[in-house]
């Protein structure tokens, strides 16, 4: 029996920047693999919230794991950049919850 996963991973230029993903979808391997390992979420789950099949996930996961150095390097450059406009383009909602924390201990009596 061969095993092929480019029935299911596919990687294309111009969608996701040519990281591997979900043939057919925008959702990468490392989007999987981030729910499933650092998130906690079941492979079920994932494909739930996904909307994808269970051979899609694991297909994903295959791939993950033959690939694990490039993809983990891949996540870290996308955090570092994350981390790199963090200070020129506040969270808007981090800026609300700042503001509704300092309205409820201003309204606190003494």
């Amino acid at each position: 029996m061969k095993v092929t996963l480019d029935r299911y991973i596919e990687l294309t230029p111009e969608t996701r920047g040519g990281k591997p993903r979900i043939a057919g979808r925008r959702i990468t391997v490392a989007d999987v693999a981030i729910a499933y390992l650092r998130l906690g979420q079941s492979l079920e789950e994932v494909a739930a919230e996904y909307d994808l099949t269970l051979a899609e996930v694991y297909a994903a996961m295959s791939f993950y794991y033959d690939n694990k150095e490039a993809i983990d390097e891949s996540i870290q450059a996308s955090e570092a950049f994350a981390d790199s406009l963090r200070p020129i383009c506040p969270s808007v909602l981090q800026e609300k919850i700042k503001v509704l924390r300092n309205v409820r201990t201003d309204s606190l009596p003494s």
